[in-house]
């Protein structure tokens, strides 16, 4: 990828009159739905000018997000960038509509019906026969005689980076990251992110980006950070994930190409599985599988946590944390299905809670914390995305061979590509 120059607002184009109205339909919905823009780096006149007018109300912008998208097909039918317009159009609309409909959020069919509009694509309930072969493999990799799920409490704990040191751990990391997406990307020049420690709030970690190719990244510390989670976590929301792909978004398709819709960043809308999609599968380019063991070796070393009580060596708990990875992202995946329990199903909060437990060994305040995430009336519908994300981009990636995977993967930091599009690409045989 070529490197463009970095510049301020004066390199922001002006918007096509389709692409002007699409950001002027996403800034008025953010303000009756606080945190649908998630960062907006367009031009500064038109947010100002949004800003001064009379709130639109919500069931108007419905019916606008609605003519908008009958203008888009009429003049620009084709193209994979009427396709990515016309896909969060539908998720803008559902939005909208919501705010008069389902105030409180849906429950039921109609919750389902919301999610598949906002993401262009529907979520699968995990088979519990995933999660019994993932507690089989805890069990294999961490045998011992009290239940599971206090043994992964106490190898969590064990691995836990004390706060005092994270910062550090976080700064000798990160450019060994970048480094590497850089190799394999490319980098916009100037881009840059900068890393907060925050608490009270219901997620691990967030990627505020503020346009001038430039990001924020705050590390929740309310949750505990284990060594062996902060390479997938700074994976996930720098380099080669969030970070990286709003830079070269901004970059490439909003800078080169003039496609200013780029330059507002919606929840809720199909351009958030993909990227979280794709910053789930940051981990797989952010080491090799021969250099991963060394790098948790030095990061252990440097949180303090090399010597342990249980008498096993830096090197052996680095491999046995690569191992324990893909039961515990099984695991994981059952946020999917405590989510359509909570809103579909109407299974209470104890209930579900006790299944994230029972089921996905989460340790109780862990399980809280998911929750709170589950039931936040902006995130309830947003919880989908990132195994959704994952599964339907691994699909995708893994059809092609593995010298080929980080081409594809740097497809999805410049191109508008929508669910639908990803999933028309990928081999009806291996879709299942």
């Amino acid at each position: 990828m070529t490197e463009p120059a970095l510049g301020g607002e004066a390199q922001i184009p002006q918007p096509d009159p389709i692409a002007a109205e699409y950001l002027r339909l996403a800034l008025r919905l953010d303000q009756h739905l606080p945190g649908f823009v998630d960062g907006y780096f367009g031009p500064a006149g038109l947010k100002a000018q949004v800003d001064l007018e009379q709130l639109r109300p919500p069931q108007l912008l419905a019916v606008d997000a609605r003519a908008l998208r009958e203008r888009l097909a009429a003049e620009r039918p084709t193209g994979p960038r009427a396709a990515w317009m016309h896909a969060q159009l539908v998720a803008i609309e559902a939005n909208a509509r919501a705010l008069t409909v389902a105030p409180q959020g849906y429950t039921g069919t109609a919750y389902l019906e919301h999610v598949q509009a906002c993401f262009d694509r529907l979520p699968e309930r995990r088979p519990a026969e995933l999660f019994a072969a993932a507690r089989a493999d805890v069990d294999r990799l961490l045998p011992g005689p009290v239940p599971a799920i206090e043994r992964l409490a106490a190898w969590d704990a064990a691995l836990t980076i004390p706060t005092d040191r994270l910062r550090a751990v976080i700064d000798w990391l990160l450019p060994i990251l970048r480094e590497r997406a850089g190799s394999l990307f490319g980098l916009p020049a100037g881009e840059a992110l900068q890393v907060g420690l925050v608490t009270g709030q219901p997620w691990s970690g967030y990627n505020w980006y503020d346009g001038g190719l430039r990001s924020r990244v705050d590390i929740n510390t309310d949750l505990p950070v284990r060594a062996p989670d902060l390479l997938g976590l700074l994976a996930h929301e720098a380099y080669p994930g969030h970070h990286l792909e709003h830079a070269w978004k901004e970059a490439r398709l909003v800078r080169a190409e003039r496609r200013v819709e780029c330059s507002v960043l919606l929840i809720n809308t199909p351009e958030c599985l993909v990227s979280e999609g794709l910053a789930d599968l940051g981990r797989r380019f952010a080491t090799t599988p021969n250099e991963e063991p060394g790098l948790l070796v030095e990061l252990l070393e440097r949180a303090g946590l090399a010597a342990r009580s249980d008498g096993r060596s830096a090197a052996d708990v680095a491999a046995a944390a690569i191992a324990l990875h893909a039961p515990r992202r099984r695991l994981g995946e059952f946020a999917v299905n405590a989510a359509l329990r909570r809103h579909a199903d109407g299974a209470d909060h104890a209930t579900v809670r006790r299944e994230l437990e029972q089921v996905a060994l989460f340790a109780p305040e862990r399980a809280e914390k998911r929750l709170e995430f589950i039931e936040h009336p902006l995130w309830r519908t947003y919880v989908f995305v990132y195994a959704e994300g994952e599964a339907l981009l691994g699909r995708w990636l893994d059809e092609v061979p593995e010298a080929d995977r980080a081409a594809r993967f740097g497809r999805l930091l410049v191109e508008q590509l929508t669910p639908a599009t990803i999933a028309a690409e990928v081999n009806p045989a291996t879709a299942g």
